[in-house]
């Protein structure tokens, strides 16, 4: 059964550049990992500091194996440590 995956992060403009090329390095390892099907990025248009990134995977198991990869647990936790917070997740059946 395939997952999507609702991720949320609150963006500072004066992070904005940094936080792009963490998220590059994060995107270019998600299109190696195994039962990676699709990812979408959304602004919110009514709070621009807010964004969404839908990502689809094959499996919960493929998904849990992407969370506990520790090239990705790295490069996520200097994303958190950037917003300040950490990013919301959410999973739900497509």
């Amino acid at each position: 059964m395939t997952v999507k995956i609702f991720i949320k992060r609150k963006v500072q403009d004066q992070n904005a550049v940094e936080l792009t090329l963490l998220l590059k390095r994060l995107r270019a390892l998600t299109l190696e990992q195994p039962g990676y099907i699709s990812g979408e990025t959304l602004t919110r248009i009514d709070k621009k500091d807010e964004c969404m990134v839908i990502s689809t995977w094959r499996s919960v198991e493929d998904w849990n194996s992407w969370v506990n990869n520790p090239k990705r647990i790295e490069i996520q936790m200097q994303i958190d440590k950037l917003l300040g917070q950490e990013t919301d997740y959410a999973m739900y059946s497509a």
